[in-house]
């Protein structure tokens, strides 16, 4: 995913807290709005593909997904449904001056994330965002034989 961006810009390292607010104002990060100037976009697409967690994507990606889901042959039924998911919970947003975006209604409803803490990370061309008990139970998960799953990553090669 390295070419959707200028060389040398890197995408925000690790998570970060954050809060949507009572009018569905999500105060993005400084490391992730530093991205957005970095790569010189202000416009994004917030949205879900799944109904658990949101995304947000720059413009630039999200065109790119459009383009993919029209041109997908293989299974065009699945892009359809991906398509019609992420439209009826999406919509276009910019970012402020103050750092943040509107996260549209309907996806922030669905998702729990109005008035509430969430969490951020970047995440194949994007931002993923989790409400906090998504987040938690994500967190519990994960640690679930964390032993085992680092063992096999450095029999990959992780340090």
């Amino acid at each position: 995913m390295e070419d959707l961006f200028k060389p040398g810009v890197d995408p925000p390292r690790g998570t970060a807290q954050a809060r949507c607010d009572e009018k569905g104002r999500l105060k993005i990060p400084v490391a992730f709005q530093r991205f957005l100037e970095a790569i010189e976009e202000k416009d994004v697409f917030c949205t879900t593909l799944d109904k658990r967690t949101a995304r947000i994507y720059p413009i630039s990606v999200w065109k790119r997904n459009q383009k993919t889901m029209h041109e997908l042959k293989a299974n065009t039924r699945a892009a359809a449904d991906v398509a019609l998911i992420a439209n009826h919970y999406g919509a276009d947003s910019q970012l402020d001056g103050q750092g943040r975006i509107l996260m549209p209604p309907l996806l922030r409803r669905e998702l729990g994330l109005e008035n509430a803490p969430v969490w951020m990370e970047y995440f194949r061309g994007g931002f993923t965002v989790y409400s906090e008990s998504l987040y938690q139970e994500k967190l519990v998960t994960a640690q679930d034989g964390l032993e085992g799953k680092v063992e096999i990553l450095e029999q990959g090669g992780l340090l």
